[in-house]
């Protein structure tokens, strides 16, 4: 049976840039977060892609930057009542999946991602179906709805560790959404893998030939990569990783340069991490390129000091995330089994 839906043809519409502020705006903006904040009971927490402002803005409140698990579990563990979630919108249905009690609130419910977009619950359901003897395990970068039909979600983080976990206890792996994370563990790991076939916009982009020559041009410097880019990509690197492992590799390599192929949304922690460095942004121009993202998630970006004070002000169905309970149960069980197995690593 062939998929109705597919996703390495799937083109999404991007949202509009949200609109410029003055230096002045921004004050104010910050100044009523803040406030709102604290008459709310709320913390703020931002993914690293965000924009640097609103990633300050969290750090300055009291909230957390980090990455989508982080973000969920820092969100578990304080005492306010209400999380105002940077990010996209399955990282606010993650947050509540792990903290049903807390009033989750999102500056923009539109903010997508295209792994998520790109991997629809009921054709990815029938993927699942047509491979009953495959062990289901999803990138947190899904819905409810796919985390709900998974074995076992995962982090890039600890996707080697658990599929070489798994694979030593002879399992076939179904893998979704990310197909270039999916071959870069299979390729670590040896593992049976089957990929639903997605990706990231934004580390699709990243193109090998511009890669080379701008390590040409800086022959000094380490090459920082997301798995979720091409494979040829990965193969350029000097460090390979998620988000908070190129911000450590940063800091233990020598050099003095980075290229970093990620959104360029890291360079926030990452700089703060590593000040005496350059950072230097890998091309997503060259040959066949689009540029659709230019190495910055348009979704993201959706996440403006406007639109923030819009989420806590209005609230509501415009901001607030609501998994049903049925489904939350469903999608809780892989996340469990995840936090468990990645507690188990840091012992």
């Amino acid at each position: 049976m062939s998929l109705m839906f597919d996703p390495e043809s799937a083109i999404y519409p991007f949202p509009p840039k949200p609109a410029r502020l003055s230096a002045a705006e921004k004050a104010g903006y910050r100044t009523r977060i803040k406030r709102l904040l604290r008459e709310q009971d709320a913390v703020m927490v931002a993914h690293y892609y965000t924009d640097p402002e609103i990633q300050a803005l969290a750090e300055e409140t009291g909230g957390c930057v980090a990455d989508s698990l982080e973000m969920a579990r820092f969100g578990s563990q304080h005492p306010a009542s209400t999380l105002l979630v940077a990010g996209v919108r399955f990282m606010g249905e993650t947050a509540k999946i792990l903290s049903p009690e807390k009033r989750i609130l999102m500056p923009t419910l539109y903010a997508e991602c295209s792994l998520d977009l790109g991997c629809p619950a009921d054709a990815f359901s029938a993927f699942c179906d047509q491979h009953p003897d495959r062990t289901v395990v999803v990138y947190a970068n899904t819905s409810a709805a796919v985390k709900a039909r998974a074995d076992w979600v995962v982090t890039s983080s600890i996707a080697v560790d658990l599929i070489e976990h798994l694979d030593s206890l002879g399992e076939k792996i179904l893998w979704a959404p990310d197909r270039h994370l999916g071959r870069y563990v299979a390729r670590q790991t040896g593992a049976d893998i089957l990929c639903w076939q997605g990706a990231c916009i934004v580390h699709d982009e990243f193109k090998t030939q511009a890669l080379q020559n701008m390590k040409a041009l800086f022959p000094g410097a380490a090459v920082l990569v997301h798995p979720e880019s091409p494979q040829a990509v990965v193969d350029l690197a000097d460090a390979v990783g998620s988000t908070s492992q190129l911000i450590q590799a940063a800091k233990r390599l020598p050099h003095a340069q980075m290229i970093v192929a990620t959104d360029r949304g890291i360079f926030y922690k990452m700089q703060q991490a590593v000040p005496d460095k350059e950072l230097l942004e890998a091309p997503t121009a060259g040959e066949g390129a689009t540029c659709r993202s230019c190495a910055h998630c348009p979704w993201m970006a959706m996440n403006g000091l406007a639109a923030i004070v819009n989420g806590l002000e209005q609230g509501g169905i415009e901001h607030e995330i609501q998994v049903a309970p049925g489904l939350r149960t469903a999608a809780l069980r892989p996340l469990e089994r995840m936090l468990t197995f990645a507690a188990g690593l840091k012992r």
